[in-house]
């Protein structure tokens, strides 16, 4: 197969003497300043009239100059090709430092935003070995046990129905997401979650961090709104408020949930976790469910309810989402397919009142038009078809399994040191320190150990009140869980000593 190679190159003059030279000069400076990669296929000298506009012999004699300087290497059979090393003298150009010609929103730059944004990072890990690591990190999923086999067939089924019926894209309605899918969301969000509503409430996102995007581009007026967070709570949902130009408001959580009693009276919006507070893990009790509902209706706010993991419940009775019957005008449910699916698809969902969809669907236009077709119809088949109540129902027996052998662990050998917060739902365990631990200290002596652990303080908007840890079990055995917290517990009495 003939390479493209569209770098433009200068003749010599005509019957000049040095074309060679000049184009060794013009391919060693393309080489050298990176517009010729290493690895990069050269063209052949067959097609030295076409490409270069000289001579078979004189390409020829120009790929043997670069050979000998260490410019490119020939593979008999293949053609010539940049080397992978090249010349000490030569070195990748790179753009010199210099001042921004243009003035960038400096909030994106913030320490803050960039370690929410990318929370998954911890420096203190930045020694544990990824091939190595036990990941105690929350959210995680263990996509090792996702049946990529079915779903495979199910995406070559939708592939082939595209290859004979390609889709139109002049619907609103298909930008705010393919109908099977929507059907298939509002189907299982019945079942497993209590959720009523229409097909036509459900808009299609590009996982839920876009909903959450979507929502503060909407509902957020600039220096003007105020929207309340859990405090400690998911920083990259706060993030996108803020960067809308919101006043956040950080909001206490306790046994109960989130402290209702504390919202400020003008607050428009609230976000919150009320199932499975992440990081804390505690389910909002049905007096704070109604008082924040009533607190909604008489102050003319909002409620964005984040269900990140809602599926997995693992004891007591069923709790349905915030969103019911009573609720919908004011309750924005957001969903994703990273936690019961795959996070590689980058797929979620919310439900909206009906007074919200046309400007959400209009800005979700104006972001990127809409969701990756073929995986929405994928999705949609496997759901439809009983695949993720499958998949739900075995994960929630390995993530029950994990989890009743952390709590069990955790009561037995770390009593003196860690109070594990109750919880229902989830990957994740909410871990409290007893006093005199730093739980800072201990998720980064725990990084030697290859083990990757969050502190509880790096959720937190304000200043943290509580110290703690928290406990992901979605990507870690039951081994794996042994070895973490045999080296917790070493490091623990080594500062008890």
């Amino acid at each position: 197969m003939k390479p493209l190679f569209e770098i433009p190159l200068r003749p010599a003059a005509k019957g000049s003497r040095d074309a060679v030279r000049y184009l060794v000069q013009q391919l060693r400076d393309a080489i050298a300043d990176g517009r010729l990669t290493c690895g990069a296929r050269l063209p052949s000298t067959r097609d030295a009239r076409s490409r270069f506009g000289v001579s078979r012999n004189t390409l020829a004699e120009v790929y043997d100059r670069l050979l000998i300087d260490g410019y490119v290497v020939a593979r008999q059979g293949a053609g010539t090709f940049v080397a992978d090393e090249l010349p000490h003298a030569t070195a990748r150009a790179t753009p010199a430092a210099t001042h921004a010609p243009f003035a960038i929103n400096d909030f994106w730059l913030r320490d803050d935003v960039t370690a929410a944004m990318g929370f998954w990072r911890d420096r203190s890990s930045a020694d544990v070995r990824p091939e190595a690591a036990i990941d105690l990190r929350p959210a995680l999923v263990d996509s090792r046990l996702f049946p990529f086999a079915e779903f495979r067939r199910l995406m070559a089924r939708q592939l082939r129905t595209l290859e004979r019926k390609p889709p139109s894209l002049r619907s609103p309605q298909g930008n705010q997401g393919n109908y099977m899918l929507r059907e298939a969301i509002r189907r299982h969000i019945a079942l497993t979650r209590a959720v009523v509503c229409r097909s036509d409430d459900v808009l299609v996102t590009a996982g839920a961090q876009q909903a959450f995007d979507l929502l503060a581009r909407v509902l957020v007026i600039p220096g003007e709104t105020v929207v309340a967070v859990e405090d400690p709570g998911y920083p990259p949902m706060r993030v996108a408020f803020a960067a809308a130009g919101a006043k956040l408001v950080p909001v206490g959580v306790d046994a109960e949930g989130l402290t209702v009693e504390d919202l400020p009276h003008d607050a428009r919006i609230v976000c919150l976790c009320p199932s499975h507070q992440f990081p804390l893990g505690v389910t909002m009790s049905p007096a704070r469910r109604a008082a924040l509902l009533a607190f909604a209706h008489r102050h003319g706010a909002v409620i964005v309810e984040d269900d990140y993991d809602g599926e997995f419940r693992h004891d007591g009775t069923p709790v349905a989402a915030l969103r019911g019957p009573d609720a919908a005008e004011v309750v924005f449910y957001v969903g994703t397919f990273s936690k019961c699916m795959l996070p590689a698809l980058r797929l979620g969902f919310m439900v909206a009142p009906s007074w919200s969809l046309p400007a959400l669907i209009a800005a979700k236009n104006a972001l990127d038009w809409h969701c990756s077709i073929p995986t929405q119809l994928g999705v949609g088949a496997f759901v439809a078809e009983g695949h993720l109540t499958h998949h739900v129902r075995k994960m929630r027996q390995v993530y029950k399994q994990r989890r009743e052998w952390l709590l069990r662990t955790l009561a037995r050998d770390f009593g003196d040191w860690l109070e594990a917060v109750p919880s229902l739902y989830g990957m994740h365990v909410g871990v409290l320190a007893r006093d005199g631990i730093d739980a800072d200290a201990l998720a980064a002596e725990l990084a030697p150990h290859n083990v990757r652990l969050h502190s509880l303080a790096r959720y937190f908007f304000g200043t943290p009140s509580r110290q703690g840890l928290v406990f992901g079990f979605g990507t870690v055995d039951v081994p794996q869980l042994r070895v973490a917290l045999r080296a917790l517990q070493q490091i623990l009495q080594r500062a008890a000593r």
